[in-house]
């Protein structure tokens, strides 16, 4: 098989016009054209006028040597990779014991596959219910004003990501393509197949909730075993080696293969690996609000003469600005027809974050607007950046009345440093409810500053952005884990053998396909370390993010 990149076609194209443009592109007949298939479909918006749909395919031809030959040149066509997942090995029968993954989110859920598959027979402890349940919870405060601080946004099965946009895109590097087998494996699992080949994939939270229950009964047909309401209190250590891990209902479990894959906002097990001296270290994050404008004003905006095209669905942006203060604001999360949603999993406290069904066919689009804090910038110690999360997540609850509803502001009220009366034609979509305010408090006076100096900029590129009944909401806190419990190049914590930290909450993802990816990666050296060998060198840093939605 070779592969075709950069086929441009007019956005209305027949069918038969691919086909047309591969065999004039290749030069050849269309007998010699033995078979083709879509590996990727993107679009060229810079001329909204004449805007192209780009292909990617692999083509299977007659006489495949002469025609590589013949366009040696042509960086535009290579061999196909090889893209199949291949496991790097198979669990002994003799097991010693089974491999603990903590946390059910997406890292968890595909160590723990990855794991079932080569035959671990993982044991999954999340602290949260399983999915339908958990909805039922989150709704609860969505629409009651009631949270359940162990079942909710942030905890429960599928991890934070069950309420995002389901985004599946990334910009880590992945020469391996264990992203292929993410978004393979979510595919068995119930997901369109679109999301093999479209160039910014998304499921949205209906669907994930049934596929997350696909995975999990496959984990379990495979030996495995989850544990919901099964939360981590301790961890059993000795000599700098992790022997178990002890649950909030007494319970000793043994392993000498733990995972960590902790989401984002798993303060108290920060602060238990903190108290167990596993290190630690303090990592920049970034706090903002979620803004709201009409989606149709995004669509016009980005699309031009195509905005409503069906096969383009809701048009998205991304947009950076460096403002004069040093700080970088930049669009966070970015969720096309979606809603902004509570967030929180501590009481008294207000969290925002964006979500989106696989239609994006809601009024609004929202997208974070925050800016990038370091350590520099928190109270002192590794926890550090908790605290300040906490802090500022304490002052929006006040803000917002004291009754879980998010302070919210108009874009030109913000702008013009004046508190909101009233609502203007962009209605806030944030569920309990917006309590009109100042947000001039609800963030330092640097964070303030900057998104007032980049809000204006943002309009340049997308005319209406700074409109005045553009709706900001806060606070956006938990864009990513404050904390990176720091791992070598086995993926074993730097100090305590046997201990995986993994995903998000140990700063190595930022979204559901990196997550879904360092999951793996961590079960193969798990799975490696078994049988006493190594894995191929791990990555020390955290990924570049998704888009940051909470996962």
């Amino acid at each position: 098989m070779l592969r075709l990149t950069e086929i441009k076609l007019p956005i209305d194209h027949k069918p038969k016009e691919l086909r047309a443009a591969i065999l004039k592109r290749l030069g050849i007949e269309d007998k010699a054209l033995l078979s083709f298939s879509i590996f990727k479909r993107s679009y060229d918006a810079r001329k909204k006028d004449n805007l192209l749909l780009v292909y990617s395919v692999d083509v299977e031809v007659k006489n495949e040597a002469a025609l590589q030959k013949k366009h040696a040149k042509d960086h535009r066509l290579k061999p196909t990779p090889d893209m199949q997942y291949q496991f790097v090995a198979q669990a002994p029968d003799n097991l010693p014991s089974r491999p603990i993954v903590i946390g059910f989110g997406p890292c968890g859920i595909f160590a723990a596959l990855t794991l079932a598959q080569m035959g671990f027979k993982p044991i999954v402890l999340e602290r949260g219910k399983a999915v339908r349940e958990r909805t039922q919870d989150t709704w609860g405060l969505w629409r009651k004003n009631k949270l359940n601080p162990e079942s909710n946004v942030q905890f429960g099965e599928g991890g934070a990501g069950t309420f995002s946009d389901g985004k599946l895109y990334s910009q880590i590097k992945d020469p391996k393509h264990y992203g292929r087998k993410v978004l393979t494996e979510f595919v068995k699992a119930g997901a369109p197949e679109e999301i093999l080949y479209v160039s910014k994939p998304h499921i949205g939270t209906f669907r994930l909730v049934g596929m997350v229950e696909e995975i999990r009964h496959e984990i379990e047909q495979l030996g495995g075993e989850i544990r919901f309401q099964q939360k981590v209190t301790d961890l059993v250590i000795e000599d700098n080696r992790i022997r178990g891990v002890v649950l909030a209902s007494g319970e000793t479990l043994q392993s000498d293969h733990v995972v960590l894959a902790l989401g984002h906002s798993a303060r108290d097990t920060f602060e238990m690996l903190h108290q167990k001296n596993v290190y630690m270290e303090a990592k920049p994050f970034s706090i903002g609000f979620r803004i709201e404008h009409p989606q149709s004003l995004i669509d016009r905006a980005r699309l031009g003469p195509n905005a409503g095209n069906p096969l383009l669905g809701a048009a998205d942006y991304k947009l950076v600005h460096h403002a004069k203060n040093g700080r970088s604001v930049y669009s966070f999360c970015m969720c096309p027809g979606g809603t902004v949603v509570a967030a929180t999993s501590e009481p008294n406290r207000v969290v925002t974050n964006g979500m989106s069904q696989y239609s994006r066919n809601e009024r609004n689009a929202n997208a974070g607007i925050v800016v990038g804090i370091t350590p520099d910038d928190f109270p002192p110690g590794v926890l550090g950046g908790v605290e300040l999360q906490r802090q500022l997540e304490s002052r929006a609850f006040t803000l917002g009345g004291g009754t879980y509803e998010a302070p919210g502001q108009r874009v030109g009220d913000f702008l013009k440093a004046q508190p909101s009366t009233q609502l203007g034609s962009v209605e806030p979509s944030y569920k309990p409810g917006v309590h009109l305010t100042d947000l001039a408090t609800a963030l330092p006076d640097y964070a303030i500053e900057a998104i007032r100096e980049a809000l204006p900029a943002f309009d340049k590129q997308i005319h209406g952005f700074a409109m005045e009944d553009a709706m900001l909401t806060g606070v956006e806190t938990r864009t990513s884990s404050p904390v990176r419990i720091t791992r070598g190049a086995d993926y074993q914590s730097l100090n305590i053998r046997g201990l995986y930290p993994a995903g998000e909450g140990a700063g190595y993802a930022g979204g559901i396909l990196s997550a879904g990816v360092d999951g793996i990666k961590v079960a193969e050296a798990v799975a490696l370390d078994y049988l006493g060998k190594a894995p191929e060198t791990a990555s020390t840093l955290p990924a570049d993010g998704d888009c940051g939605c909470i996962v």
